[in-house]
């Protein structure tokens, strides 16, 4: 599998925890060109990327060039940097509102309901907000 433009600076921060996040994350192994280094965040130096342990359990993180995309923006910058033009076009139709709205609205329900979703089991249940 192709990893993405400048693969040494990018990595896919997802829950280890969750078998619904990790079968996800293989999925996208499988059907996407280029995909980037993934590692779970309980095994991730998270404030080398600027993170925090709370951020790692609330979303997916795509760590690029420094930048951080979190969530629903991760998925569409993790389309915008696929070799298929379709894939990005995609990617950049995702980051503009009202789909940027409503792909994070997605994004968010599918987080809280992840336990209850194909392959999730009761560890994948988003912490209780605090």
């Amino acid at each position: 599998m192709a990893s993405l433009p400048g693969a040494k600076t990018t990595v896919l921060i997802f829950d280890g925890d969750c078998a619904f996040c990790t079968s996800a994350v293989l999925w996208l192994g499988r059907v996407l060109p280029a995909r980037p280094p993934v590692e779970p965040y309980q095994w991730t130096d998270l404030a080398a990327y600027g993170l925090t342990a709370a951020d790692g359990r609330s979303r997916v993180w795509l760590v690029t060039g420094g930048r951080r995309y979190g969530g629903a923006a991760a998925v569409a910058a993790l389309l915008r940097h696929q070799p298929n033009p379709v894939l990005r076009m995609i990617g950049w139709i995702g980051t503009l509102p009202p789909l940027s709205w409503l792909a994070e609205l997605g994004y968010r329900l599918v987080a809280r309901y992840r336990h209850r979703l194909p392959g999730g089991t009761p560890a994948c249940r988003m912490p209780a907000e605090t």
